[in-house]
């Protein structure tokens, strides 16, 4: 099927039983243990479908919930052990396609996720066929196939860094990442010290922009950097 499943829920047994019917079922999952955890995932990986935990330590599902209908409407599934017709309704406010009662047969789960999957992307709510082939922001246009960036009829050649760190700000203009963030999209590794590879990274970009590269990679003080809209 090639979609991407996140499972975010701090019982291993309940990640390793999804994990093991989902992947059987022909999807790829990736695991969190908690909710810090899972919007970290978010961050670094394009996730088609994800099964939040309510009850997570660190941050709970809902608020992982809320992080990601910020950016995203991919089909979010959420799994908690409260049944009541109160928590179902928060829940589905809060931006959920499904709602799962533990304990669960892990058959329904497959074929609630299945019915999510198919609903989103085969009847066109985001069809991966139509899948966007370029970015734009201002006079920036980014070609994701030949990883090609241009402004207006300049064409601006980009490293692999590069090319992920303006894909990150193109996605989401306006948006403030911090310099762990840019660094996981740019590098795709964790950041583990504050060093200038972002800072010299980000330089080199606004130089290649031309003219007052500020213009459209804004720092903002004590947070990150941002891409204008």
């Amino acid at each position: 099927m090639g979609y991407k499943i996140l499972v975010a829920d701090d019982e291993a047994e309940i990640r390793e039983l999804l994990h093991l019917y989902l992947e059987n079922s022909g999807y790829e999952v990736i695991e969190a243990a908690d909710g810090i955890e899972a919007v970290q995932i978010l961050e670094k990986e394009k996730i088609d479908l994800a099964c939040l935990d309510v009850m997570m330590p660190g941050m709970n599902g809902l608020r992982v919930l809320k992080k990601i209908r910020e950016t995203s409407n991919i089909p979010v599934m959420v799994l908690s052990a409260k049944d009541t017709d109160a928590d179902k309704i928060l829940g589905l406010d809060l931006g959920a396609d499904d709602y799962l009662t533990k304990p669960f047969n892990p058959l329904e789960a497959v074929a609630r996720v299945n019915s999510n999957i198919r609903r989103f992307y085969a009847l066109g709510a985001d069809s991966k066929k139509d899948e966007k082939k370029t970015l734009n922001v201002k006079d920036l246009v980014l070609d994701l196939e030949s990883c090609v960036l241009y402004r207006g009829e300049e064409q601006i050649e980009l490293s692999s860094v590069e090319f992920r760190i303006m894909k990150q700000f193109m996605e989401h203009p306006g948006k403030v990442y911090t310099k762990e963030q840019i660094f996981q999209a740019g590098w795709e590794e964790y950041y583990l010290e504050d060093d200038n590879n972002v800072m010299v990274c980000i330089s080199k970009l606004r130089s290649k922009l031309g003219g007052d590269g500020n213009d459209y990679i804004k720092t903002i003080r004590g947070l990150g950097y941002r891409l204008e809209k």
